[in-house]
């Protein structure tokens, strides 16, 4: 699999560190990758408006005029396929990489094995976003990428999908399911939901990247946290 990487971090010498292990990670997993290296976020952001390619970032949290967390949302606010992964000497960070669905937080020093480990995750990620599924409706065949879809509710015989565009097809949330990954987690009876895309959580509702509400079941609030924490 041919991976390209962007590693974001002020520090010189953490750049040189971090890019050699995501080679030799590369090496022993059989992958290609090309990693290029930003010494900020400023850096980062202006290469991206040229070339928005790349599947995994490894962003330090802590830079200079930019930081890491107000750089990633301004990334996910146009891109929700990247893989960010946080690096950090504090945890302080944590909540806010929730909010732009960071994959996972690596607390400096960073171990070799650890970072091994989540650039796996990382890799099976996106090779998931490039699977889709057909329907047929209207006379035509129509695709839809999983990762587009950002829940999809039932009412009477017909689910509808909310992704980049909504679509309705006669099917149970039950057939649907079953096409889907462990990204999507079922609320309640009606609804299916991408954990992926969720902000936040409380005892009422689910919010989403997007600022749609999903209505949440009384009883259902541990179940999601504990779907989300399982998905990271």
């Amino acid at each position: 699999m041919y991976l390209k990487i962007a590693l974001c971090d002020d520090s010189q010498a953490d750049r040189a560190y971090l890019s050699g292990l995501a080679e030799q990670w590369a090496a022993r997993a059989g992958h290609q990758v090309r990693v290029t290296c930003f010494e900020s976020a400023e850096q980062f952001l202006f290469e991206y408006a040229e070339k928005n390619d790349y599947d995994i970032l490894l962003l330090d949290v802590e830079m200079g005029a930019m930081d890491g967390v107000t750089m990633a949302k301004k990334l996910r606010a146009e891109n929700d396929l990247i893989q960010i992964i946080f690096i950090t000497g504090y945890s302080d960070y944590i909540a806010e990489g929730y909010e732009v669905a960071a994959l996972h937080y690596l607390m400096k020093p960073v171990g070799a094995e650890k970072l091994f480990a989540v650039l796996d995750r990382a890799a099976e990620k996106t090779a998931k976003n490039e699977k889709a599924l057909y329907f047929e409706t209207g006379g035509e065949m129509v695709r839809v990428p999983v990762y587009q879809i950002r829940y999809a509710e039932v009412a009477g015989n017909y689910v509808t999908l909310h992704a980049l565009a909504d679509l309705t097809v006669k099917m149970t949330l039950g057939d649907l399911e079953k096409e889907l990954d462990e990204r999507f987690y079922r609320v309640g009876r009606s609804v299916v939901v991408n954990l992926i895309q969720i902000a936040r959580v409380t005892k009422s509702e689910i919010r989403l990247l997007d600022g749609a509400s999903i209505h949440l079941p009384r009883g259902a609030y541990e179940g999601v946290n504990r779907a989300i924490i399982q998905m990271r």
